[in-house]
């Protein structure tokens, strides 16, 4: 697919994924770790295991049975994603501390008077 975008929600998901790249996390402790709603994360998830960047495996029916939940999904996120995410945040984290062109940089008024 190519580049996912990278919207905030698309970040806080990313960098809940860097926390540990070797982990597997099921939909929703990643809800809880980057703070979203789970109709937020999957169509994330989704864009980002079309890209490559993300894998994803079921849970073994075993498990979920008797555990007496519904079967989890796991995601965890590639090499390929690892290096692309640093990559893509690290991006995204230097466009934030630039002004937008066109904006000046507010400076306080002098004291004492008006201008």
């Amino acid at each position: 697919m190519g580049m996912p975008r990278m919207t905030l929600q698309t970040q806080l998901v990313l960098q809940a994924l860097l926390e540990d790249p070797a982990q597997r996390r099921y939909g929703l402790e990643l809800c809880e770790l980057a703070g979203l709603p789970s109709g937020t994360i999957y169509p994330i998830l989704a864009r980002l295991e079309l890209a490559g960047w993300v894998d994803s495996t079921w849970e073994d029916p075993a498990v979920h049975e008797k555990a007496g939940r519904p079967r989890r999904r796991f995601y965890r996120i590639t090499q390929e994603g690892v290096e692309q995410a640093r990559d893509s945040l690290a991006r995204a984290y230097r466009s934030r501390k630039r002004p937008l062109p066109g904006w000046a940089v507010a400076r306080p008024a002098s004291e004492g008077g008006a201008s």
